[in-house]
């Protein structure tokens, strides 16, 4: 990949891009950036593995902006995620797999299936729709994945405090190695974070922010 043709591709923000233009004029623009013949080398030479780093930067990116509260950054960085699916969805048309149509049906679909108590005439009591939520993923084929480990970590207390409202995570008690029983002293600090409303990885950030700032 050569950096230049990255930098001029990120210089025509997502958000100029889509100015006065429809989500159709969007997919058409990327088809024309993939052209075989006349489209641009960079974007033509990505595959899905190629892309996997910038959909992990534009993730981040985005959160940044939503931390800055400023709505201007937040429209840019969600123009740059919205690109990411576009050009995935224009790479597979190209070899016969799936549209971005069939992308949005599947999102739509899912949404559905999952909010029968919203788009059917379940309950809508919160333990309903949590026991509900994991019945239905639980037969949805979705393909094994490697979480980060303090996504893995928020996702496994949240899964807890859905069954037992008042657990608390005693550390000694999951532990049986000193190694284990500093595992779970983590496991416990994810927790209360969680319970606080916060999402653990983003604190944790702030945190590392913070002391960076603090730290002559």
């Amino acid at each position: 990949m050569k950096p230049t043709l990255w930098t001029s591709r990120r210089g025509m923000t997502a958000r100029s891009w889509m100015r006065g233009r429809s989500f159709s004029d969007l997919v058409g623009l990327i088809a024309r950036l993939r052209d075989p013949e006349d489209g641009c080398p960079w974007d033509r030479a990505q595959d899905h593995a190629s892309l996997r780093p910038y959909m992990l930067e534009e993730a981040y990116e985005l959160i940044a902006a939503i931390d800055s509260e400023d709505d201007a950054s937040i429209v840019d960085e969600l123009g740059d995620v919205l690109l990411q699916v576009v050009l995935h969805s224009q790479i597979a048309s190209e070899r016969g797999a799936f549209t971005i149509t069939d992308v949005i049906k599947a999102i739509a679909e899912k949404l559905k299936r999952r909010h029968p108590h919203v788009f059917g005439n379940a309950s809508n009591d919160l333990p309903s729709i949590y026991r509900r939520w994991d019945e239905v993923k639980s037969r949805e084929n979705q393909a094994e994945v490697t979480l980060p480990i303090l996504v893995r970590a928020r996702k496994a207390v949240f899964a807890l405090a859905k069954r037992e409202r008042a657990h608390v995570i005693d550390a000694e008690r999951i532990g049986r190695t000193p190694e284990e029983r500093a595992g779970a002293r983590i496991l416990a600090a994810v927790d209360a974070a969680w319970r606080e409303g916060f999402d653990p990885e983003l604190a944790l950030q702030k945190a590392l922010d913070r002391l960076a700032k603090e730290t002559p």
